[in-house]
């Protein structure tokens, strides 16, 4: 059996990197900053892509993994893809008085 690994993210260089798991901060290999762990889930976006950079970077900073939900691999669950679901959610939040990680990733607003 392999070295199981999860994605790491380094947010000002836009980069994701596979590394085993392990306890203890991780370097980013192009700029040195530290990395945050994200989990085995995590699809990049396109280092091009902005605003899906920027609605990672609320994510992340919210709290908010992607982790599988499951045993069989059904990946993370629902996560906002635009500004607009995350501006939608973060307003939804407020008014509620919920958490806000918990108000970006429940499935319906």
């Amino acid at each position: 059996m392999g070295i199981q690994r999860t994605s790491y993210v380094c947010l000002p260089c836009r980069a994701s990197y596979k590394q085993g798991y392990g306890a203890g901060e991780r370097p980013c290999p192009r700029c040195g900053e530290p990395m945050t762990g994200v989990g085995s889930a995590f699809q990049p976006p396109r280092r091009r892509d902005t605003e899906a950079w920027r609605v990672l970077s609320v994510l992340l900073h919210a709290g908010v993994r992607f982790r599988t939900s499951c045993c069989q691999g059904c990946g993370p669950g629902y996560r906002p893809r635009t500004l607009s679901e995350v501006k939608a959610r973060t307003a939804l939040a407020r008014r509620t008085g919920e958490p806000l990680a918990e108000a970006l990733v429940r499935p319906v607003v």
